[in-house]
């Protein structure tokens, strides 16, 4: 279980989206600006089909694995793709992102490109991205404790971008801009770990 109650200052060192994957996501959000007159909805909707895609990579090690595997051709990849996005009922505009993606030999970068896409349109929004990190998916306890917390903490208008990492062992890791909190167990051994060092 993850633990909301701990979050101590790290380092303000983290990774960004690639730059291939911002590029794919600048052109989403661009297609979305193009259809918004006709389709006012249509950024929404895009936005809610492509995080489901992220939150999917994120909790089923299963899809995955599919995503990051090299070894399908174009044509396995989009049946097995696009079965899926059938069974989730996802729109015209990101069922062509997955086949372009596919088409590219790029669909490893998918969950990236959810990635980038949530964080440009949280910036246009003016809504601050806080990117969490957890052992084990987190519950929506859980999540509306953490959100309760970094509001205590003078943050808000937030929105949670989550990522599931098991080598934390436990706790949190959550960036909001170039601010890192690291409560994980992983980093509290190794803290530890250096004191004793430093103790001897």
């Amino acid at each position: 279980m993850a633990d909301t109650s701990d979050i101590a200052s790290a380092s303000p060192q983290a990774p960004n989206p690639t730059g291939l994957a911002d590029r794919y996501a600048l052109a989403l959000l661009a297609l979305a600006d193009d259809r918004r007159a006709a389709d006012p909805g249509v950024t929404d909707r895009i936005a809610a089909d492509i995080e489901a895609l992220a939150k999917l990579a994120a909790e089923d090690a299963t899809f995955a694995a599919f995503l990051r595997d090299p070894r399908r051709d174009a044509r396995q990849q989009r049946a097995v793709a696009f079965e899926i996005l059938g069974r989730l009922g996802t729109g015209t505009e990101v069922r062509n992102l997955v086949g372009v993606l596919i088409m590219n030999r790029r669909l490893a970068i998918l969950p990236a490109v959810a990635a980038a896409f949530g964080a440009r349109l949280a910036a246009r929004r003016g809504v601050e991205t806080a990117h969490v990190v957890s052992a084990v998916p987190l519950s929506d306890t859980q999540r509306a404790a953490l959100l309760a917390r970094l509001t205590e903490a003078g943050f808000s208008n937030l929105r949670l971008s989550e990522r599931v990492d098991p080598g934390i062992l436990g706790g949190l890791i959550v960036r909001i801009g170039s601010r890192l909190y690291d409560s994980s167990i992983k980093s509290k051994l190794q803290r530890l770990q250096f004191a004793m060092k430093g103790a001897a």
